[in-house]
């Protein structure tokens, strides 16, 4: 092939592709466009609508999920140390104390997740599809039922609560990854969704003075 000829089909593909390589969007991140004060935050929380992604609270890392056969079988789980306990206890306390209303509440059924999820607001729903799970064929995506869930709008007057753990958060929504008893709050947006601030466990304390409702 000619030296011109080949240069003029080079120029050409760039052409073609340079387009496509603009639309690529950086690497998603989980942290607030905006750092909105504690009064704001504390409104919004009020006034529902919104998903709080909670990561189970404090864990025994010499432990771990390798020889667990049953999400029943806690004694082959990572599990709550009582710092973890405390902290869900106390967290709970807050958001009652703040007024915070909380609709349903949807657990991963692991028993930290189940165990995290009772201590802060008495219930747990489990529901596989908040961990994700493997990927039923080679063009789905094993957090596809996550996103619906951060992605699906929640009706004012109350808040959904999701407690589950940091990777499935972090693979949907991006770095940094959410400390242990941190929670993401999440306005749906049909087809996306977007975080609008992190709390972290010892964090709720910060909104006490907002005015109450």
């Amino acid at each position: 092939m000619k030296p011109v000829r080949t240069a003029f089909l080079l120029a050409a593909l760039f052409c073609v592709c340079a387009p496509a390589l603009a639309q690529v969007q950086a690497p998603r991140s989980s942290l607030p466009q905006q750092e909105l004060p504690a009064t704001q935050v504390l409104a919004e929380l009020r006034r529902g609508g919104y998903v709080l992604y909670f990561r189970h609270t404090a864990t025994d890392f010499s432990q771990n999920d390798e020889k667990m056969k049953r999400f029943e079988d806690c004694a082959d789980q990572r599990n709550l140390i009582d710092k973890g306990h405390a902290d869900a206890r106390a967290a709970g306390a807050a958001i009652r104390q703040l007024q915070v209303p909380v609709g349903r509440v949807l657990a991963s059924p692991f028993c930290r997740t189940v165990e995290t999820a009772q201590l802060l607001f008495g219930r747990a729903e489990k529901m596989p599809e908040v961990r994700g799970g493997p990927a039923v064929s080679a063009s789905s995506e094993r957090y596809a039922e996550l996103r619906k869930i951060l992605a699906t709008p929640v009706a004012p007057g109350a808040n959904l609560a999701v407690v589950s753990h940091g990777n499935p958060f972090y693979s949907v929504a991006g770095p940094p990854y959410l400390a242990e008893g941190e929670v993401a709050v999440i306005r749906p947006q049909g087809t996306d969704f977007q975080v609008i601030a992190r709390i972290r466990i010892d964090g709720w304390d910060a909104l006490k003075g907002a005015p109450p409702k």
